[in-house]
């Protein structure tokens, strides 16, 4: 009895570039350059058409970001953050091994909107203060962040808003960032989101809007923090409580 011979079928050129590229991201650092298409075109003498759809099969999978104009680097990787976590943002990059920073973009007096109003307990026509920034880990634009606080935690604005974390400033004021509500949407960027985050013209972002109360159960904190969200992924623990409904 003859046994059919086994036949494979060749690896797709496409296929090849791609698991080449993959290669050369695991051994990169995010925003790293990597080969242009007709440099792809010349070393494995394919067609642009074959090297595009390589290029966005790594593109879909969120290994690499393209660039027009410029090229194609590796994408920064993906960070995961705890729904609702009253982590500090430079607490949760320092716990992976990322240096946290930022950019200043405002910081001062507001009349609060209704939302903050509610969320942080503020009679009508109290003001407020707000301090929104651009924060980075490893120099990399990861979120937009809009922090309003009620005026009684005012001395944050003498702290460091550059270099420094506003948990660490709280704490100096007495109020310990102990309980946050959380809730999380996604939307376009719009143009200035896109220019600060350094997103694509179909850029998304993942809008996480919390509310932080301190040791007391007093609200100190309404924030609305716009992450990248080809650079975040969000995780959260649910766990079935004794009064649960069972249907």
């Amino acid at each position: 009895m003859m046994t059919p011979s086994m036949s494979t079928e060749p690896t797709p050129r496409y296929q090849e570039i791609a698991e080449y590229l993959r290669r050369l991201i695991a051994a990169s650092r995010p925003g790293d350059r990597l080969p242009s298409e007709s440099e792809l075109c010349e070393r494995f003498g394919v067609s642009r058409m074959t090297v595009r759809q390589a290029v966005s099969i790594l593109a879909n999978e969120h290994l690499l970001v393209r660039r027009r104009g410029e090229g194609t680097f590796a994408a920064p990787r993906v960070v995961a953050r705890m729904l609702g976590s009253p982590l500090s943002f430079t607490e949760s990059m320092r716990r992976r091994g990322l240096r946290a920073s930022s950019k200043l973009l405002h910081a001062g007096w507001i009349e609060p909107s209704v939302e903050d109003r509610a969320a942080l307990h503020l009679p009508v026509g109290s003001r407020a203060i707000v301090v929104e920034r651009l924060r980075l880990a490893d120099d990399q634009p990861m979120a937009i962040e809009r922090v309003v606080s009620p005026p009684t935690c005012a001395g944050i604005l003498d702290d460091d808003l550059i270099g420094g974390s506003l948990h660490d400033a709280f704490e100096r004021l007495g109020r310990i960032p102990t309980r946050a509500q959380a809730r999380v949407s996604a939307r376009r960027a719009t143009d200035i989101e896109r220019r600060l985050l350094g997103l694509d013209p179909d850029g998304v972002v993942l809008s996480e809007r919390r509310t932080i109360d301190d040791q007391h159960g007093t609200p100190i904190e309404h924030t609305e923090t716009l992450y990248a969200a080809e650079r975040y992924e969000f995780e959260a623990v649910l766990q079935r409580g004794a009064d649960a409904e069972i249907s």
